[in-house]
């Protein structure tokens, strides 16, 4: 039996079964309402909250964060079990990607090109930058936590996936307090500071996500 077999095999015998999904679907209840606990008092939603729902570029940067949220959320209870995760599996976390990057691109045909940079660097990057790592410390916890009882057979994998989702569920929020909507600003900033979270995901898996 190779050793891939062997993994596998043993993998299997400590695969997450039901009282996994339960407690999976917890982590993610307790991460969202963390999450949500700490924007609402501490944050809050903008002023021209109703305006800004009028327009397509407010209500389309939740057609990117929370789909990404979603599917990355499914990726970790994925990868929890090994065997069931393959390239595959990482084509649905592309596909909000494609759809911002095709609303960049609509957005460059929309403004005039002076306006490119403005919208690009918005008014809103260091909250952007400092807002979404701060909310998505609890989602991140309480995936980190639940992982801990599952069987990552790439524990690294398993931590930036779970930094994903997190970030992911902490924009969705943020997203409602940003005053910058432009598909240029969200491509830019909403990337990088995810990028955190996955990186301090991936390193605290490596560490904490050992089996």
């Amino acid at each position: 039996m190779h050793t891939d077999q062997l993994i596998t095999a043993i993998a299997a015998d400590a695969a997450p079964s039901r009282p996994f999904d339960r407690s999976f679907r917890y982590a993610t209840a307790i991460g969202v309402a963390g999450a949500g606990v700490i924007f609402f008092a501490a944050i809050g939603p903008r002023p021209d909250l109703v305006a800004a729902l009028g327009t397509w570029r407010f209500p389309f940067k939740f057609v990117i964060t929370m789909p990404l949220a979603i599917t990355a959320t499914m990726a970790i209870l994925g990868i929890s079990r090994p065997g069931t995760w393959d390239k595959d599996s990482s084509f649905p976390l592309a596909a909000p990607l494609v759809l911002l990057a095709i609303a960049a691109v609509l957005e460059l045909f929309l403004v005039p090109r002076s306006l490119w940079l403005v919208r690009l660097i918005g008014s809103n990057s260091v909250n952007c930058m400092t807002l979404i790592p701060l909310l998505a410390v609890i989602p991140l916890a309480a995936f980190l936590a639940v992982l801990r009882h599952g069987a990552p057979r790439d524990p690294g994998r398993a931590g930036g996936l779970a930094g994903l989702a997190a970030a992911a569920i902490a924009a969705s929020f943020y997203a409602i307090n940003c005053f910058d909507d432009s598909p240029l600003f969200v491509m830019t900033w909403y990337p990088l500071a995810t990028s955190l979270v996955v990186a301090l995901g991936y390193v605290l898996g490596r560490r904490t996500l050992r089996w």
